[in-house]
Formats: structure tokens, sequence, C-alpha cells
């Protein structure tokens, strides 16, 4: 039986292998789930959240190129690797755009950045602010891939940052919803009558509220934030979980492996967990591909409803939020680059799904 198994499994994996949207969706998400961890090293501003602003070079074209001068604090902030890789890199340092700069006895005069051919205002820094009194080394032209968003900060770096939330929040939705589905899904299908009856009834009343609604209800219960938002949406997403477990169930609980089991004495636990779900587990996988582009819509949405993950933390779908009305002010890319960020990663995930049901077909 088990080499039955390891046959049919490497054959599908064969078929996943010959379907080329599939395999190139695999590498779409796993550069996209690089990118996330690693986002703090990939991003120009490493600073907590790319919360740099500059509010004299808000709204930039992307490739736009200024000088940024770095006044040093005299803060010291001991922070090591791993924190400055999973939270950023705490920066007490002065950032200040300039147009020009020259040195007057031991004395830095610079004029600051104005846009649209404006004079900017002309200041003065002693150089012994600076280690050393060398101050060029802080002083260095600034590239924006991206442009900047209405607050100045770097939007390549936001954009990075930002697909953590909508990239983890798919698997920790699809986790939650895992849970709480095949626990329902099977007690359900399992055991049938009454308990069947009450289940179907507590998923047919959370099935007739509205998804984005229900979300909504919970977030609010359990407060805005980061984690809150990732729980409210697995919660209302076990309802799928569960009727497909529950279907599955039912067909599998009458077959002759599962009356062998039953004589053989063994309890209902061991029966549904080590003999009926790991035969179930191809449509689970489909519909957890499905719900992962689900959960990155919805986090979206409550994120462009300010719901989602609060300011300054950057995450896709309250970029969209910030600038959806720079669409008719003659920057749509502001908008649009969140926007085409979130639908290549959820059509990479539905591609994938796609390609699990085909290769987890035995009729194919």
């Amino acid at each position: 039986m088990s080499n039955q198994s390891n046959s049919l499994s490497k054959l599908a994996l064969q078929k996943f292998k010959k379907n080329f949207w599939g395999v190139f969706s695999i590498l779409i998400i796993a550069c996209i789930g690089l990118t996330s961890v690693f986002a703090y090293l990939l991003a120009p501003d490493a600073s907590k959240n790319a919360n740099q602003m500059h509010l004299s070079i808000h709204s930039e074209l992307p490739g736009f190129e200024v000088q940024m001068l770095t006044i040093p604090s005299r803060i010291e902030s001991e922070q090591n690797f791993f924190s400055k890789l999973f939270f950023g890199k705490l920066n007490t340092d002065t950032e200040i755009p300039i147009q020009s700069y020259q040195l007057k006895n031991d004395v830095l005069h610079y004029v600051e950045y104005a846009s649209d051919g404006l004079q900017g205002q002309e200041k003065q820094i002693d150089l012994s602010r600076f280690p050393n009194s060398d101050y060029k080394d802080y002083i260095a032209n600034r590239r924006f891939t991206f442009g900047t968003d209405k607050y100045g900060r770097d939007y390549l770096s936001r954009v990075l940052i930002g697909s953590r939330i909508s990239f983890f929040i798919g698997f920790v939705a699809v986790f939650i919803s895992l849970i709480v589905g095949l626990l329902m899904g099977s007690l359900a299908g399992y055991y049938g009558g009454k308990v069947d009856a009450f289940i179907m009834w507590v998923i047919n009343i959370t099935w007739s509220i509205p998804t984005l609604l229900l979300v909504i209800a919970i977030t609010l219960a359990l407060g805005k934030g980061f984690w809150q938002v990732f729980i409210a949406v697995g919660l209302t997403m076990w309802v799928e979980v569960a009727r497909v477990v529950r279907g599955q169930m039912i067909s599998a609980k009458e077959m002759q492996y599962v009356t062998a089991a039953r004589a053989l004495g063994y309890k209902d636990y061991r029966i549904i967990t080590t003999h009926i779900l790991p035969n179930i587990f191809g449509p689970l996988i489909v519909i957890s591909a499905a719900n992962f582009a689900a959960a990155i819509l919805i986090e979206s949405g409550l994120s462009f409803l300010g719901i989602g993950a609060q300011p300054p933390m950057a995450s896709w779908g309250a970029m969209i939020k910030d600038h959806y009305n720079y669409i008719i002010l003659g920057k749509p890319y502001l908008a649009l680059i969140p926007g085409l960020c979130i639908m290549l990663l959820v059509m990479a995930f539905m591609l994938v799904g796609n390609a699990l049901r085909d290769a987890l077909d035995v009729k194919t």
C-alpha cells in the first residue's frame, strides 16, 4: 500500500513538473517569499518599516536622484544582526536632501532641496558634528528606483517590506483555517447525525455572512493590528476547508480499509488521523492554495479600508489606499506598483492551485 502511495505521489510530481505555469508560479512564490524574509537586506532604506521621511522630495518619479546629507546622531543604539534582519535598523541619524554644499571656515554650508525649480533654504552645520570632522563620507547621491511616496519615503523599500504582510498572512490564515476546518469537517463527516447537523448549521451561518464583513467584525473585536488581522482572516476561511473535509470524510469512511481498521479495534482518532486524512490530502492542498490567494486579497482590502496593518507599517493594500487618488493626478504608478504586486502573487497561487488540481486528478 505504501509503495503504491509513493508511486502515485511520484506520478503526481511528474505531472506537476510538466505544467509550465505551475512551475513558473512556484518560482515566483519562492522569489517573493525570499524577498519578504530578507527584505531589510535588499531594501535601500533599511530603517524600521522603511519610514525615513523626506517631505521635500515627496512623490518624485522613478529613477529620481538627489544628494543626501546624513547628520550622525550621538545616540548609540545597540542592535544585533538578527534584529536588523527581521525588524529593520534603528536609525537615529538625520537625513537631509540637499541641492548644493560648500565648506567655509570649518563650517559646512548647504542648501536644502526644493522641487519645481525653487531655491531651498540655506543652512549650516559645524564640522564637529561629524566624526574626525570628515563630512565627505556623509554626503552621497541617493537614487530612488521606484521614486518616492507622498511622504518622501523610498517606494522600492516600502514595496519590498510590504511584501511581508501580504505573503505571510497566507501561511497564518491557511494554518488557522486548516486546524479549525479539519477538526469541524472530520467530526461532521465521520460521526454524522446530530453532530453533522450542528456543525453544518454553524457552517451555514458562517457562510451566510459576507467574508469581508465578518473579518471586519472580528478585527474590531480583537483590535486593530498586525496579528489580529491574521487571526481574523484565518477564522473566516475555515468553512471551505470544513465542507471539503466533510464530503471527503463521508466517502472515505465507507471504504474497505476503514472497515478493516474498525474490525481491528482501532480508535476513531487513529482511524481519522492515520487512515482517512492522508487519503484526502490532495483536495486539501488545492483548496489551501486557493485560500492563500483569498487571504492576500482580504488583507489588501482591509488595509485599503484602514483596518489592516496600521501606519507606519508597510502593506501593499495600505500603499494603494494612500495613493489611489494619484491615478488622476498624473502619477498612477504609486497605486499601480503595489496593485501589480498583489495581482502577481494572487495569480501565482491560483495557477499553482490549478496545476496541483490537474496533477492530483487520478482520472488524467
